[in-house]
């Protein structure tokens, strides 16, 4: 039976955890998507660093001060603080499309459900970061391709893999487990949880869900600088050694799929040659800390949580808007009026050339997309499209935050 005082509505409560350290512009913006989520049962437990714990104080959410560089640790945090039947995970530096919560949510109607994972697209809101994939215990990410939402089983020892970015769990499956483990501060965190559910349910099944779909962006890190520019691979190579060795992976592969990576941003002019070979010693630094597998987390002991301290439910059907550039200021002015009184919107702006399209969450509060009416702004699409202003208009409003699936 629902709980007493629950919406009648198949959703089961939600918990959004968000862990952020020392990237408040970026938690701002994050938060500001998941106070637009259409979920009528969620609350958001933000644990942050002390300055950053105290931001949007008109929001009610749970708060937790917190600041060690160890993600799992922080998330374990949020964890005991969640009293939803489900926790969802989104990273700091990400925004979560309207809806977005409901679609991830809403699999775990079915008691089989332990786990779900979402779409993610990158930092311009429109080519794919990661789909569905499944996970190996070397820690090896296989692509998996699905027809809308799926509930799949491991296979062959690989179960679902779910990133933290957009991600959710039963929570009493995750407890089961002992949360999320500490050895993980960083990489390969949360598919850890996945092979040890996998192993703690083997009936279990992970949703994939396409229509969940967050934005994620490359903001800088312990780790990484500008646009996601690695300095220091210790902490990949520390969990890739932890996770293959309690697994009964190889952790190799990850030598070449670090290099490619660090070339990648070497032809983009975001790296210096000279620095590649620096940057993949710490890779090996961290492959050789380790020394044999580590335990498992502990039985999960902790207090329960606080009640939910409910989130208010995002209007449900923006205002949409499109036009020229040069038409923005007005078109921005409508857009900012309306969601002054309560409304969400969301804004398409053109430009009579080839660019590539761009969108995002903008200050004031509303989404925002910019590009040529000749311009791509799909996986997929071809450098050039030639559109009329109206039919480029009626594409771009099945492709807008809350409709595209």
């Amino acid at each position: 039976m629902p709980k007493a005082g629950a919406p009648l509505t198949g959703l089961p409560s939600t918990s959004i955890i968000v862990v952020s350290r020392h990237r408040p512009q970026a938690l701002a913006r994050c938060l500001a998507a998941l106070a637009g989520q259409t979920h009528p049962d969620f609350e958001v437990v933000l644990v942050a660093d002390p300055a950053s714990a105290g931001l949007r104080p008109d929001l009610p959410l749970k708060r937790l001060a917190f600041d060690r560089a160890n993600v799992s640790a922080a998330r374990n945090e949020g964890l005991a603080l969640a009293a939803g039947e489900v926790v969802l995970f989104i990273d700091d530096d990400a925004l979560a499309e309207p809806g977005w919560a409901e679609a991830l949510a809403a699999p775990f109607a079915d008691s089989r459900v332990i786990a779900a994972a979402g779409f993610t697209r990158g930092p311009d809101g429109l080519r794919w970061q990661v789909r569905a994939e499944r996970i190996t215990p070397s820690g090896r990410a296989l692509p998996l391709e699905v027809a809308g939402t799926a509930l799949l089983a491991a296979e062959n020892g690989c179960p679902v893999s779910t990133i933290g970015t957009n991600c959710g769990f039963r929570r009493t499956a995750l407890l089961a487990v002992g949360g999320f483990d500490p050895a993980f501060a960083y990489y390969l965190d949360e598919s850890d949880v996945n092979l040890r559910m996998a192993a703690r349910f083997p009936a279990g099944l992970t949703a994939v869900v396409p229509a969940a779909q967050v934005i994620h962006g490359a903001a800088p890190g312990a780790g990484r600088g500008a646009a996601g520019v690695p300095h220091d691979l210790a902490a990949i190579g520390r969990s890739a050694a932890i996770f293959a060795a309690r697994h009964g992976g190889d952790p190799g592969w990850l030598r070449d799929n670090q290099r490619r990576r660090l070339l990648r941003h070497m032809v983009a002019g975001r790296l210096d040659p000279f620095a590649i070979a620096p940057i993949l010693a710490t890779l090996e630094r961290g492959l050789a800390e380790p020394r044999g597998a580590t335990p498992p987390p502990p039985v999960w002991n902790r207090p329960a949580p606080p009640p939910l301290r409910p989130m208010p439910p995002g209007p449900a059907e923006p205002l949409r808007l499109a036009g020229w550039h040069w038409q923005a200021r007005g078109l921005r002015a409508r857009a900012a009026q309306a969601v002054a009184q309560g409304q969400a919107a969301v804004l398409l702006l053109l430009t009579p050339s080839v660019l590539p399209h761009r969108l995002t969450l903008v200050p004031g509060g509303w989404w925002e997309q910019r590009g040529g009416l000749w311009g791509a702004s799909c996986p997929g699409d071809p450098p050039v499209m030639f559109l009329s202003k109206n039919a480029r208009i009626l594409r771009e409003q099945g492709n807008l935050p809350g409709r595209r699936r």
